[in-house]
């Protein structure tokens, strides 16, 4: 595995580090020019750089850190949308409206009001970790959990859309459903879903990072925090894991202490064990195995 001192964009991870914190304190996002030259590189050699540390593109990366400015503003009391709006950092109703529905899933409304007249498919499942539950908007699949048994994982998900109407799937999810079960019982499947990711800026550059280990290796929350450009945040990289809500399919349990011992895992760290002994077998000798 190739360190990050090793990369060719390790020597940028600073000005790249430099460029995120301006783009998630500007009140509008910076150009590509803008941030180009405050790095002291090229347009086109920053783009390159930049996806080389974050995963994402700088365009991709203010698109995130708006609609987790968006999403903050509308879960304030009684905010109106246009308060939201100019929160967030739009500057004209069309270009927002435009925008809005892709980077919450849902119409603003609907968003500020707990999810109201949204559709949410979920199905809950058994599989060798427990009980599972997968749920899909209209964007992709926003929650994969686990547990003991089914029904905190269905109020957990009626926590966080308590408006919205949760439906059974038809035919065709089953069958998503069926994978993501499928993966649990034989990782080096391998596991390919739409998602509907929802986080800050900075979660959704550690969960793109997550998605990056192979199945059967892991890395300290150190190394994650170095690949991500931000050698001092193991911490904040830890607080990232911890609120993933797509387990398996953002693989934080493959990220440990620099000891190599086996640290929190929102879905318990028995789990976490399991998932990674089945992901450290040759492919074949999981099937069958149960809690």
């Amino acid at each position: 595995m190739q360190s990050p001192a090793a990369s060719p964009a390790a020597p940028h991870a600073a000005c790249v580090a430099a460029a995120c914190r301006q783009i998630e304190t500007a009140s509008t996002p910076p150009s590509l020019a803008e941030l180009a030259a405050q790095a002291g590189l090229s347009a086109h050699h920053f783009h390159r750089v930049f996806k080389a540390i974050t995963g994402v593109t700088p365009k991709a990366y203010a698109s995130a850190q708006r609609a987790a400015a968006l999403r903050t503003a509308l879960s304030a009391t009684q905010t109106r949308i246009t308060d939201a709006m100019f929160d967030a950092g739009f500057n004209a109703n069309s270009r927002f409206y435009a925008q809005a529905d892709a980077m919450l899933g849902m119409k603003p409304t609907q968003y500020r009001d707990g999810g109201r007249a949204a559709r949410i498919e979920f199905a809950l499942a058994q599989c060798a970790l427990g009980a599972l539950l997968v749920a899909r908007s209209t964007r992709g699949v926003c929650a994969i959990a686990l547990g003991d048994t089914p029904e905190p994982l269905l109020r957990e998900l009626q926590d966080r859309f308590p408006h919205a109407e949760l439906m059974g799937g038809d035919a065709a999810f089953e069958q998503l459903v069926a994978q993501v079960v499928g993966f649990v019982e034989a990782p080096n499947l391998g596991l390919d879903l739409p998602l509907d990711i929802r986080g800050t800026a900075f979660q959704q550059r550690v969960w793109e990072a997550l998605r990056k280990i192979p199945a059967g290796q892991t890395v300290s929350y150190a190394q994650l925090a170095q690949r991500i450009g931000m050698p001092s945040a193991s911490r904040a990289v830890a607080r990232a894991c911890a609120a993933n809500t797509l387990a398996v399919a953002i693989p934080c349990h493959r990220v440990v202490r620099s000891d190599g011992a086996l640290s929190g895992y929102r879905w318990g760290v028995e789990r976490k064990r399991a998932l990674l002994q089945r992901e450290a077998k040759p492919q074949g000798e999981t099937r069958g195995e149960t809690r």
